[in-house]
């Protein structure tokens, strides 16, 4: 071991604040973590021994690791915000040279944001010819105004990224504009999962893809971005989309499968309605992003992808949460960056700008660039604008607008004749969707009354427009066999003899209802 006396002879950074001729230290907070008591002691009286006029405040520091940041800024943070500061009467150094890059980092931010009112104080080793023990130090006032230039280029490089962020369209909204800041934020420094709801055609895929973008080019991202719409795939096709599979482990698997999990290793993966996955998928899903690890089917090797998530839904996942559709740790793991797309209608400053977006798509994709007359212009607008507009696909529903319009004007303006037939063929649409949706909710309604809401939940969608269609005939009919000759009119005729009474009697016994029980259930 070396001779603990022959420190002297050597530059010390901590002590060497206080063997400055032009520099008096009043109070020295020495800040440490407690497995190293035995070194903060020999400084602690060197420093004394230094400055004698100097008074010096050890203080236990418990940091896990001095290499996390979480650790270090919390650890540091808790200090600062116990300690009495009284900027009005003393002046306060921040000594940055020691410790770990992480530990001078955290002092940097907790100085920059202020949280401690200090100005840093950096030493270093002697030159030549100086004294070897004494070294030298400069002090850094962090004040910002004098980082003008510097700021602006981020403030230049963060409205860059939002730009991207939104397409490039200067939107109106301003609860979208807020969004879409505090997304480019957390697009840049986090690479926790980050959940998108909002209305089918809202915009989340698109959103999703603009996060890659930026990751990629702001955050180090090298991967590949992978979407999957989980409402498309179930079962053993889910499992083997997302996790792989081997070869033999299901009909129909002649190869080895990859899967989407592993193809989005060190990229971005985008899983659009991950409400429509089933328990099981979602179950091996939440291994997958908590240990990075999950199991191809099929197979007994663990694969590895170290993926950034994206989720998008139009569903309430906290209802289906407690309908028992969506498994609540999924959730908390899924929803810690959490953003609802608003419709188009609630964001109807955005359509003249949108309008112009998708003409320069259009025109991008097929060669032709057309624009709208002023007399189109204002019918299209005035339209799109007014309650009469649902927009029920949201942008969906204008880029098809906008692509049919530009398609029939051709090499030509946009006239009127082809607004006017535009705003008819989307009114007519509309009305049809209002009319299922209104007809949909019906049957809700009607099926809710006679078997309970709970039991409704249990019937698949293909099954409840035709039970309701039952349950309004057997109350209409006087009795089964003139609801089944209803109900049956067409099958019935090639048929020479037919039981329609008993036909619908087991047809209600299915969904364990009767006659009586059809006309006189109410909840």
């Amino acid at each position: 071991a070396a001779d603990p006396a022959r420190r002297w002879e050597k530059w010390r950074p901590t002590v060497s604040i206080c063997q400055q001729e032009d520099l008096l230290i009043d109070r020295f907070e020495l800040l440490y973590d407690p497995k190293f008591s035995k070194v903060a002691n020999i400084v602690t009286k060197d420093l004394v021994t230094v400055s004698p006029e100097t008074e010096v405040r050890p203080h236990h520091v418990t940091m896990d690791d001095p290499w996390d940041f979480q650790s270090v800024y919390g650890a540091l943070y808790d200090f600062a915000s116990h300690y009495p500061f009284d900027p009005d009467h003393e002046d306060y150094l921040i000594h940055i040279t020691t410790g770990t890059h992480v530990c001078q980092i955290c002092l940097f931010l907790l100085a920059e944001s202020r949280r401690i009112p200090a100005r840093l104080i950096q030493t270093a080793p002697p030159k030549r010819k100086q004294n070897p023990v004494v070294g030298t130090y400069s002090i850094i006032d962090l004040d910002l105004s004098r980082y003008d230039p510097i700021a602006s280029r981020f403030e230049t490089e963060s409205r860059q990224g939002q730009d991207l962020l939104k397409s490039g369209i200067q939107t109106r909204n301003a609860a979208f504009n807020t969004l879409v800041e505090e997304v480019e934020q957390v697009a840049v420094r986090s690479r926790h999962p980050i959940l998108l709801t909002g209305p089918t055609g809202a915009g989340k895929s698109q959103l999703a893809k603009r996060i890659y973008q930026l990751k990629t080019a702001k955050a180090g991202l090298k991967g590949k971005f992978v979407e999957v719409n989980c409402a498309t795939i179930k079962g053993d096709a889910a499992m083997s989309a997302l996790f792989g599979h081997k070869k033999g482990s299901f009909t129909g698997a002649v190869d080895d499968r990859e899967g989407l999990l592993r193809a989005a290793d060190q990229g971005l993966l985008f899983l659009d309605e991950i409400g429509e996955l089933g328990l099981d998928e979602q179950a091996m899903f939440l291994r997958a992003i908590e240990e990075k690890r999950f199991l191809p089917l099929g197979s007994d090797e663990e694969s590895e992808s170290d993926f950034t998530l994206i989720s998008g839904t139009h569903r309430n996942l906290a209802a289906d949460v407690a309908d028992g559709r969506f498994r609540e740790d999924l959730l908390a793991r899924i929803n810690l960056w959490s953003y609802e797309m608003p419709s188009l209608a609630d964001r109807k400053e955005d359509i003249s700008p949108n309008i112009e977006y998708e003409l320069n798509r259009y025109a991008q994709k097929f060669g032709t660039l057309t624009r709208f007359n002023k007399e189109a212009q204002k019918l299209y607008l005035d339209f799109a604008n007014s309650p009469q507009a649902t927009w029920n696909g949201n942008f969906r529903d204008l880029n098809a607008s906008i692509t049919r319009m530009a398609t029939l004007a051709g090499n030509r303006r946009i006239n009127a004749d082809i607004a006017v037939q535009e705003i008819s063929r989307l009114q007519k649409q509309w009305s049809h969707t209002s009319t299922k949706d209104s007809a949909s909710t019906s049957d809700e309604k009607l099926l809710a009354e006679v078997l309970g809401p709970e039991k409704v939940d249990t019937i698949d969608p293909f099954d409840k427009p035709q039970l309701a269609t039952v349950i309004r005939a057997c109350r209409k009919y006087r009795n089964l066999s003139e609801a089944g000759r209803h109900l049956f009119s067409q099958s019935r005729q090639a048929k020479k003899t037919s039981n329609d009474s008993d036909r619908l009697r087991k047809y209600l016994a299915k969904f364990g209802l009767t006659r009586d029980s059809v006309l006189h259930q109410t909840l």
